[in-house]
């Protein structure tokens, strides 16, 4: 089966939240241990929702499905982090799922609404992760340390300041 084919099956709600998880992981690659508390934080509140995610979908489409436990795994892999921070992602994942899995344990229209809700507040997650901009140090030419935003500050990758 193709992507394109693939893509199609996907329902809506699923399409946003997975290609805004995947923006998440892949927008602004860093190492965990490089995030600031709040981003950190971010990523396990996105990774229960992911844990969600999966045991909702599996409630109506069977445990071979693994469509979010996959893309959970995309996000572990790009994160790189440290061993410890990378357990509380886990742990965050298999709650999400625990608590779904028990509250849901087949496919019915309040499954359905739980599920809805769920790709909602993690769209809302990833793009929160998405919005971080950082200048990786040591990329590129060398010597070359990035751009500064206007201010000053390290996490603009702009060359000159934004029109007004």
């Amino acid at each position: 089966m193709t992507t394109a084919v693939v893509w199609r099956y996907i329902a809506p709600m699923h399409r946003r939240l997975a290609t805004l998880v995947l923006i998440a992981a892949f927008a602004a690659p860093a190492v965990a241990q490089e995030r600031e508390p709040a981003e950190r934080q971010t990523l396990i509140d996105l990774a229960y929702a992911l844990g969600e995610s999966h045991a909702l979908r599996q409630a109506c489409a069977g445990d071979g499905d693994q469509y979010w436990r996959d893309r959970m795994m995309q996000v572990t892999e790009t994160e790189a982090s440290d061993a410890a921070f990378n357990g509380r992602m886990t742990q965050a994942f298999n709650s999400g799922f625990a608590t779904r899995q028990t509250e849901f344990p087949t496919c019915t229209p309040a499954s359905k609404r739980a599920e809805l809700m769920v790709a909602r507040k993690g769209q809302s997650l990833a793009t929160q992760l998405s919005t971080v901009t950082r200048v990786v140090r040591g990329v590129g030419p060398e010597g070359e340390e990035g751009a500064k935003s206007e201010t000053g500050g390290p996490d603009s990758v702009a060359e000159t300041p934004a029109p007004r």
